[in-house]
Parts: C-alpha cells; structure tokens; sequence
C-alpha cells in the first residue's frame, strides 16, 4: 500500500489502533480480536498497532507475528505496513532466511520473528521462545495448538495478544474458546464491516457483495459465524449460466482430474479464450455403473483421447491419486502437477470464479451440470464440508481453479519434468 493510498482512519479502525494507549478506557484488556468481514480494513490498522504498542512498551525484545504461511504473512501483513513505518522513521531489517524482522525507533530496536501455523506440526516451530507479544493474522485458518503454542511464549510481563479473521463455522474452536468467552480471556472484541474500511468506495463494496450468496455472504460480507448448507452453488441452477463451446480456437488447454477406481473419475479439458477459461469436455467414468473397474492405464488412454492433438499446458491431479500421477509422468507427454486441496477455499473461490465470468462451464459437460445441481453441503454444520456424493467434476473443477486459474504465469517453475 502506497501512501497516497492510506485514507483516514475510520472510528472502528482507531479503536483497533488506540485500544492499548494509557488514556483508552480498554487498556487493560490482554487481548484485541478483530473479526468481520473481508476488506473491512482489520489487518493493515491492526499490525500498526501492535508495532506501535510494542515500542511503546518495550526495547531489545522479542514478538511473533504469525499467518497461515509466511508467504501469505508477508504478502498481507509485512509488505503493506513497511513503507508507512519507514515514513514515520521507522528503520527496518530483514533476515529473509531467518524470517526475522528488526525495527529500530529513536533508540529501541525490537525483533519480529515471522511464523506459518499451517498445521499441527507447526507448533514445534515457536518452542522454547520467550516473547512480549504476539500477532496473528487470519487466527481461524491456524491449528489450536500452533496458537496455543504461540500463547504460551508470552511469558514476559505486560505481554498483549492480537487476532484478526474472517468467520468460519459456528463450533470452530476459535470462536467457541475466544469470541464466546470473551469477559474470562479479558479480550476486547471488535467487528468490522465493509463500511469500516475508508479506502473502499461504494462502488467496490457493490462488487464485492455480487461475489457472494448463501452463507459465504453472511460470513465474508456480514461478517457472521455461520454454518453453511443446501446448495454449495445455489446459483449454477440458472441454465443461463452454461454455454455453448467457442467456434474459435483457444489460446491455451489443461486438463483437471478427480481420479477414482471405485469412485468416479473425472476429468475436465479445458481451453483460455480472451482471459476466460472454458471446460468445453469431460471425461466421466462411474465404475459402479458399468460394472468395470479401470486400470491406471486404461484411465490415462481416456485422458489421451480426451486431450486429442491439442497441446496441453498442465493436467491437475487429485494429490492422492500417487499412482495415476506415476504414469502421466511415466509416459512423458503431459506435464503433471498435484492441486492444491484446500476444500472450503477452493470452493470459496470457484464460486468467485463462476460468479466473475472467469470460468465457464460448456453445456457439453453434462456430468457436471449434474453433480451442480446435486452437490451440498452436510447438514449437521459442525464443519465446513460439502457431503461426499455427486461431488467428482465439483473437485476436478476446484483443482483447476485453485491450481491453474490462480497461477499468473506459466506451469515450468511448478510442473513435474516430463
């Protein structure tokens, strides 16, 4: 974020901002958690608080700021709030190896170590530390223990604790051990929508709100902890939303697999036109129906057929179908890549995708129309996760998004050598 882009500073954000200062009637709280809505503004006022407290408060110590990964901590926290402390005569460091960030103000020098808490194993990471605080941005994508973890290093006193996120589901821990006991954790609670967000005009915030429906709505718009159910895409029933397949040739092709033996396989072919990814066919085998199982080989001369003479980019493959990778690879035709897995994100983003026009779906693909219309979400709404039928081209569509369609560049850095 340039400066000419930092706007005043709304009420809701100031509070975030100020909450710790000794005149704030919040000043004893241990803890800030900032929730709500996507855009509303949370992450960028609330690292610049907790820099600003911890010069306030200490000198020669040492805090953690953690995200879900230190690529996603860098890009969302670090990056956007260095050229403002630079301007405000902050001098800072980096030890990129290290994931060390050191600022110095007027005298004081602090460290900043940089954590990923993607999963269990990640609480080992933080350890042994002994920290003044600690940061934590996107808090409900993170293991309980990697944050408990990170909790428990604050052992120095007058040590303060920030979370921001987006909502999740109504028992996700976070929400259930922090937001809902908020007056025995002695933490200030703000929420944030949209509005809060000063930088975004009316127009964005329209936009933004057109992305969303259903329970994604209430949580990313909202800013509600909700349960999702019925439809996971509620508006693919319109049949305006499918086309015919460009007459024209495209300007690139790759494949996205589901693969199964008992359970479908799928495959979609898909081809770039004007910024716009087509599936324009499928490959959809139930073994169930037929009565036959495929071999791997047998999979692979149907991924052959439905390719054709095109030339493929990339083929996207489910990350647990080790074998069928084994012999994409093997055969050396297809440049092959596992997608990444993330259910509830990806389906967040393919409905993104879909809404945005950039992805459509060719009425030749019958299959998926099918699973579409079918496709829902568990009723018992302890988890986020969509029931396990009619669900085959769903994936093989989610891998594409989440692996192909996020990808700005090319599949050379990425793609497995043929």
């Amino acid at each position: 974020m340039s400066m000419a882009e930092i706007k005043p500073f709304s009420k809701k954000q100031l509070m975030a901002l100020t909450w710790w200062c000794p005149s704030s009637p919040w000043r004893n709280y241990d803890a800030v958690i900032c929730d709500g809505a996507v855009r509303s503004g949370k992450t960028f006022c609330m690292v610049l608080s907790f820099i600003a407290w911890s010069f306030l408060e200490f000198n020669d110590s040492s805090f953690a700021m953690c995200g879900k990964t230190i690529k996603s901590l860098r890009r969302n926290v670090v990056t956007p709030v260095l050229p403002l402390l630079k301007s405000l005569g902050f001098e800072t460091g980096e030890k990129l190896s290290e994931n060390i960030l050191t600022i110095t103000y007027k005298g004081r020098k602090n460290r900043y170590y940089l954590f990923g808490g993607r999963d269990e194993s990640s609480a080992s990471l933080i350890q042994g530390m002994t920290l003044a605080g600690v940061f934590f941005d996107e808090v409900a994508l993170m293991p309980r223990s990697f944050v408990e973890q990170a909790l428990a290093r604050c052992s120095v006193g007058g040590s303060k604790f920030w979370f921001n996120c987006n909502p999740e589901y109504p028992q996700h821990w976070f929400y259930v051990e922090w937001i809902k006991k908020l007056k025995k954790k002695n933490a200030l609670y703000l929420h944030f929508v949209m509005e809060d967000n000063p930088s975004l005009s009316q127009k964005t915030i329209a936009r933004y709100k057109r992305l969303y429906s259903g329970a994604f709505y209430e949580r990313f718009i909202l800013g509600k902890w909700v349960a999702v159910f019925g439809a996971v895409y509620p508006f693919m029933d319109d049949e305006s939303k499918y086309c015919e397949p460009p007459d024209e040739p495209m300007e690139e092709y790759a494949v996205s697999c589901d693969y199964g033996t008992v359970n479908p396989a799928s495959f979609g072919l898909w081809g770039l036109k004007r910024g716009v990814w087509y599936r324009i066919e499928e490959y959809y085998y139930q073994s169930r129906q037929t009565g036959v199982q495929k071999t791997d080989e047998e999979h692979y001369e149907a991924l052959k057929s439905l390719v054709g003479s095109r030339k493929i980019s990339v083929v996207v493959v489910d990350p647990s179908a080790a074998s069928f990778i084994q012999v994409i690879q093997r055969h050396g035709e297809f440049s092959v890549v596992p997608a990444k897995n993330n259910v509830t994100d990806g389906i967040r983003k393919t409905s993104t995708a879909l809404k945005e026009g950039k992805i459509k779906i060719c009425s030749t693909c019958k299959d998926s129309m099918r699973e579409f219309s079918l496709y829902r979400w568990e009723s018992s709404g302890k988890f986020d996760v969509p029931v396990k039928e009619n669900d085959h081209a769903m994936d093989d569509i989610r891998y594409f998004v989440t692996t192909v369609l996020e990808k700005s560049t090319g599949f050379a850095a990425c793609a497995v050598a043929r």
